[in-house]
């Protein structure tokens, strides 16, 4: 198979390379990260496979692995979310690119395939797909995603594939659910870093980013108001945080949490938010966004109960949370009205609207996360493939060590000009008291 690039439109290079240069700007963690890896080249020898949203934040993060010397391959993680421009750029470059926005189901998953074939020894995820398509073709799994990969990998042996992986990182809670259900049936085939359960990723990423860039998105798509309006939060856990929290600094009315877990539910409650089944929510909302990582969690006898005017937002990694199908089955008539804005007919004559066919919003319909929140995210990601390489691990899901995860900390905070303070030496041996028990 000839293994060489392919993007949009190589000449959109020159944009690209001045987003990257706006983002560099305001990574300065990933930066000063890749200088150490110009000097030490931790990566020499490692062939990456990153499947990962392709934006200006990632491309930062590519340059910064082969500033370690290694080799990299980039596809997308989902086929809205490529920034063409940004995939031009790195295939100028010499990384081999493999994405567009607008891919169909079949050319992303030759996409998967295409990053599979280059044998890698490090895998970087996204939702783990790539992690997942691998382990489908060890196991012997043929469904229709695999054979649309294997259209790009060929003839590919799956264990060789699989021996010469020295460990994976995955980025987001969707994909890290998927890589324990395969923990836990025995089927996990090499390590994986769950770089989404370090504090500096998703204590900021989740909450902080996802918060900000998910209302950037619903704002592009729609030019509402946000002040007054009445914004229902499906999901409770770092990411629905912070896109109520959002909601209440726009100015919303109300804000309304649905959850399942009785713990989050009473944080939200606390939190200063109101909590209902989605059945009573469904009623007066006129904004609702999901954030679970759940199948349906708005489902068309939800949809049918909205007012008219209603617009629904997923920011949960697969389009799933919103039952769409059911939508496009039960309209009366579907259109685009505005880009990543579909108008729904109801049989009723009310009219709901989706953004973004019910995809990642923030990717969608807005550039993602702010470049300084995915500085601490791809930071992790650094030094967790350095981790892989520096260390032989067994099969599991592992968290990053914290105190790399606290370097990441203190690296942001000099970048920030800000000072920790520092216990005395007597200080010092007092916590070490505790620690003996003494």
């Amino acid at each position: 198979m000839a293994r060489e690039s392919k993007v949009r439109d190589p000449s959109l290079a020159g944009k690209g390379r001045d987003q990257l240069y706006w983002a560099e700007r305001n990574m300065p963690v990933l930066m000063e990260i890749r200088r150490r890896f110009e000097r030490e080249r931790p990566l020499a020898g490692q062939l990456i496979a990153a499947c990962l949203h392709v934006t200006k934040e990632t491309g930062v993060l590519v340059r910064t692995l082969a500033a370690g010397g290694a080799q990299v391959v980039l596809v997308p993680s989902n086929p809205l979310s490529t920034q063409d421009e940004i995939a031009a750029a790195l295939a100028e470059e010499g990384v081999y690119v493999y994405a567009w926005r607008g891919m169909s189901e079949r050319e992303y998953y030759n996409a998967i395939g295409f990053a599979a074939s280059f044998s890698p020894t490090i895998t970087l995820d996204d939702g783990a797909d790539l992690t997942v398509t691998i382990h489908k073709l060890k196991h012997g799994v043929r469904d229709r995603t695999v054979e649309y990969a294997l259209e790009t990998a060929g003839q590919t042996d799956a264990d060789k594939l699989v021996e010469k992986i020295r460990g994976g990182t995955e980025e987001t809670t969707t994909g890290v659910l998927r890589l324990r259900a395969l923990k836990r049936e025995g089927k996990l085939a090499y390590p994986i870093i769950a770089v989404n359960e370090s504090y500096t990723k998703y204590l900021f990423d989740n909450r902080y980013g996802t918060g900000q860039s998910t209302w950037d998105g619903i704002m592009r798509a729609t030019n509402m108001l946000v002040a007054g309006k009445v914004v229902v939060v499906a999901g409770y856990g770092w990411v629905g945080r912070g896109i109520a929290l959002r909601a209440r600094g726009l100015g919303a009315r109300r804000v309304i949490v649905v959850e399942v877990n009785p713990v989050r539910a009473l944080e939200a409650l606390f939190d200063g938010f109101e909590v209902m089944p989605m059945d009573r929510a469904a009623e007066v909302g006129d904004i609702f966004i999901t954030a679970t990582g759940n199948i349906r969690v708005i489902n068309l006898n939800h949809i049918l109960k909205m007012r008219d005017g209603a617009v629904l937002a997923n920011a949960g990694h697969f389009n799933v949370e919103i039952d769409t199908a059911a939508l496009d089955r039960a309209a009366a008539s579907k259109r685009s009205i505005r880009p990543y804005l579909d108008e729904y007919v109801l049989p009723s004559g009310k009219r709901v609207y989706l953004v973004g066919e019910g995809r990642l919003v923030n990717l969608v319909a807005a550039e993602g996360h702010p470049s300084e929140v995915m500085d601490m995210s791809f930071a992790n990601q650094a030094l967790a493939v350095e981790y892989l390489v520096k260390h032989e691990l067994p099969p599991d899901v592992y968290k990053l060590p914290d105190e790399l995860d606290e370097e990441v900390a203190r690296l942001k905070l000099s970048t920030m000009g800000v000072e920790l303070e520092e216990m005395t030496e007597e200080q010092r041996r007092y916590v070490s008291s505790w620690e003996l028990g003494t």
